[in-house]
């Protein structure tokens, strides 16, 4: 038997809902705030991952899905989505007007080579949206609420989790000052953080094996090395966050995994005792040098990303309500070939007015059809019988009460509305 592969899952039934339920949330939500959908391929040149997430991550140097294809190019299997987004932004010129910012949103599977746990799967589901073309706060703002604003949504109690990495200048500061700070305990760290050290010294503040160490708690804080425009800039969001009535704290270790963030960085964190200390949600932050970084013009942007199953996992754990319809509203009976072919029109008539309705198609005995009808909750029955169909009339069961009323094909729409 061919079984799935490791690290990934089928999706049907129960959970198949859940996850459309969260969909449409995030669908709904992101029409209010102006994002359109946007689609991506699943695969990329592996030259827009190493560019932009950067080798020195983690994400590309264990995780990516590399392989060459029958014409010899390399290729990635996407571990994220922004690199994907702000390639299509430069490819197909987004840029040429851009006197409103370019809003998106996706939501499409991602794949990382990982170690499969609970919420962290080989493939996994990623909804981010993106804000491409402001520099102004407010946009920053903006994408800190709109990912917020999911959440609550969804019936999650959350916190933002703020940092800013400042400008250039400021970032260059605060990573010479981390370094001359890491180089004499770095023997003390984990051996990715002795490669970091020369390479992008601020991932080690994200360094999963070492997260608890005194010599990370104590290092230097960003906020220490900002100039005054990024401290400015900073105490303006915190302005802005306040006015939108946003919980949030700030966190100076905050850095996030990707190369390309600066001035702005968050997380979304789940206040969730039973989730444990892995609470985190989603994450973004605001990256000006990707675009231009990927040969496309100087151009500011902001974005933000969760994952969908572990957003699924956090509302069951808090036993969250999704509200999901789970039944039908009519179930079509019949005894006959003739009726059959009458329960054919009327099924379509019915699906065609807006009505879930379903009908047998195992050739049951009437018994068993009543037991269908009542596997699938439905609300009521029209029950096909040919003596009643001589006056082109069905009979119409309400499932609950048990009450029957006999109903004119032709009346059966304008019936069932003024029902259901």
């Amino acid at each position: 038997m061919i079984t799935k592969q490791k690290g990934t899952y089928d999706v049907y039934g129960l959970d198949a809902k859940k996850r459309k339920y969260v969909y449409d949330v995030i669908d709904a939500i992101c029409e209010k705030y102006n994002y359109t959908y946007i689609e991506t391929p699943i695969f990329e040149a592996s030259e827009l991952f190493h560019r932009s997430v950067g080798d020195s991550s983690d994400i590309v140097r264990k995780e990516t899905y590399d392989f060459t294809d029958r014409g010899n190019r390399n290729i990635t299997l996407r571990p994220e989505g922004t690199a994907s987004i702000v390639r299509s932004f430069i490819e197909n010129k987004m840029y040429g007007n851009l006197s409103e910012p370019v809003k998106v949103y996706y939501v499409g599977p991602m794949f990382r080579y990982e170690r499969p746990q609970s919420g962290r799967t080989r493939q996994f589901t990623q909804f981010g949206f993106e804000l491409i073309g402001s520099d102004d706060v407010l946009s920053d703002a903006e994408v800190i609420s709109l990912s917020y604003n999911i959440y609550k949504l969804l019936g999650l109690d959350v916190k933002i989790r703020l940092n800013t990495l400042g400008d250039n200048e400021s970032r260059n500061n605060y990573r010479e000052a981390l370094v001359n700070y890491l180089k004499p305990n770095i023997d003390k760290l984990c051996d990715d953080c002795k490669e970091r050290i020369n390479i992008n010294p601020l991932r080690i503040l994200d360094c999963k094996v070492d997260k608890d160490s005194e010599i990370l708690k104590n290092a230097p804080k960003t906020l220490d090395y900002l100039n005054e425009e990024s401290l400015n800039r900073f105490n303006k969001l915190k302005e802005y966050l306040e006015l939108m009535d946003i919980d949030y704290e700030v966190d100076t270790n905050l850095v996030r995994g990707l190369d390309y963030y600066n001035h702005t960085v968050f997380e979304v964190i789940a206040n969730i005792k039973e989730f444990g200390n892995e609470n985190v949600l989603g994450g973004g932050g605001r990256y000006n040098g990707l675009v231009e970084m990927l040969d496309g013009p100087s151009t500011p942007a902001i974005g933000f990303a969760m994952g969908l199953d572990r957003t699924i996992l956090a509302m069951e754990t808090k036993e969250t309500k999704f509200d999901i319809k789970d039944n039908i509203d009519v179930y079509i009976m019949y005894g006959n070939d003739e009726e059959k072919e009458t329960a054919s029109y009327i099924l379509q008539d019915l699906r065609l007015n807006g009505f879930i309705a379903e009908t047998d198609y195992m050739n049951k005995q009437f018994k068993n059809q009543f037991k269908s009808a009542d596997r699938f909750k439905a609300k009521y029955l029209i029950i096909l019988k040919n003596d009643d169909l001589k006056d082109f009339k069905v009979t119409v069961k309400d499932n609950l009460t048990k009450e029957e009323e006999l109903v004119n094909i032709n009346d059966l729409v304008d019936y069932l509305d003024m029902k259901l």
